[in-house]
């Protein structure tokens, strides 16, 4: 496994953002479901809303609009804050990476050889 660095944005005790998070919006943006984003990822109904719960709570606006069950069923869908912080987040991924290359080679360098790298 190749190491990498990822990042996440910290607000108070919450993760705001970070990988994982915004995978589970373009899972959501995918199937227009949360519970569906979240059988994707291989993680409940109830692991996914807690984590789109936390990610509304943590910004000005919500990023995640579900609409409840009924007779044609529920959904959801990402408001357009949602879809522009993925937009932000892979920019900032992006930048980030290239401004750091050469410090991550040299990290990478004094790496154990066979070391098993925790994401």
């Amino acid at each position: 496994m190749t190491p990498y660095l990822a990042f996440r944005l910290i607000l108070g005790d919450d993760i705001a953002l970070g990988p994982g998070k915004v995978q589970l919006l373009e899972a959501i943006r995918d199937t227009g479901s949360i519970a569906a984003a979240g059988r994707a990822m291989g993680m409940s109904y109830k692991r996914a809303w807690h984590l789109v719960d936390t990610m509304n709570r943590c910004f000005a606006n919500p990023l995640v609009e579900a609409s409840k069950g009924g007779a044609h069923g529920g959904g959801a869908s990402l408001t357009p804050l949602g879809r522009e912080i993925i937009v932000l987040y892979h920019g900032l991924e992006t930048r980030a990476r290239k401004a750091t290359e050469a410090d991550l080679a040299a990290l990478i360098r004094h790496l154990a050889k066979g070391a098993s790298v925790k994401r």
